[in-house]
């Protein structure tokens, strides 16, 4: 009778397969010269370019300060949730420009764009970043709207006679 097939190392011994060695994923800071991160958020139609370096917490979003550009509470509270879950508050100036969408699909991708960048500054964050969810782009968008239609479903109103 063959030998009993109790664990993987056994069925790869009798099929003959070498094991693969497991790949530890190493990364590395990515930088600039001026010793900056990089990362570019989306959100909806709303693109951001985020650059992050060390510093006091200031953040800049088209030149104009958040506080001015955000004027909602909320919004702001959307910039500081990567920095909140990676525990780096005022560890990182930010400034980022903007284009598209509205105020609230520009946060998210201001979110987003600091999210990244904040991983690839230290790579160790990444973890906790990911598991929050912050480096997963939000790709919902509007729907077209369609010919023959009032918006991109809704239909015009039935009329019988």
């Amino acid at each position: 009778m063959a030998e009993e097939i109790t664990t993987l190392e056994d069925l790869n011994a009798v099929a003959g397969v070498e094991p693969v060695a497991e790949v530890e994923i190493n990364r590395e800071p990515v930088r600039d010269e001026l010793g900056r991160s990089y990362a570019t958020g989306k959100r909806k139609d709303a693109v951001a370019r985020v650059w992050i370096k060390p510093g006091s917490g200031k953040v800049t979003v088209n030149g104009r300060e958040v506080t001015t550009y955000f004027a909602r509470p909320v919004l702001r509270m959307i910039l500081r949730q990567p920095f909140t879950v990676s525990g780096t508050e005022d560890q990182f100036d930010v400034m980022a420009t903007v284009k598209g969408g509205g105020l609230s699909g520009q946060a998210g991708a201001v979110k987003h764009g600091i999210s990244k960048a904040l991983q690839l500054y230290d790579p160790s964050l990444r973890g906790a970043l990911k598991a929050a969810g912050f480096l997963t782009r939000d790709s919902r968008v509007v729907e077209r709207k369609k010919y023959g239609k009032a918006k991109a479903r809704k239909s015009f109103q039935f009329s019988k006679r």
